[in-house]
């Protein structure tokens, strides 16, 4: 059990590192004292681009997650709630549009 804590651990890390790790390896190729300051202000950028469009998209899917359990059993006692169910199950998609138009905004 341990052991597949710390490989889960040790994936997430490897992932986490290596999605943070891709920006800076791209605009690294830049030079100059000028253009250090761009690199940098670059590298923000797509690391506040992806941290909110990956916020977000993690925080719908826990919410769904939660309006989906709580939906089925709304829906095993009243089947007349349907269209209220996949309204509420709709909803947080709207955090991640919202999550996309801010990563779109931040590098524009």
């Amino acid at each position: 059990m341990m052991e597949r804590r710390l490989s889960k651990a040790l994936l997430f890390g490897g992932a986490f590192v290596t999605v943070l790790m891709v920006p800076a390896i791209a605009f690294a190729q830049t030079t100059g004292a000028a253009s250090t300051a761009a690199w940098q202000l670059g590298a923000v950028k797509a690391l506040a681009a992806g941290l909110a469009m990956g916020l977000s998209a993690l925080a719908a899917g826990y919410a769904q997650g939660k309006i989906g359990s709580a939906g089925a059993g709304t829906l095993a006692e009243r089947p007349e709630a349907a269209i209220w169910v996949i309204t509420l199950q709709a909803l947080p998609e709207i955090i991640v549009l919202l999550g996309f138009v801010s990563a779109i905004l931040i590098n524009g």
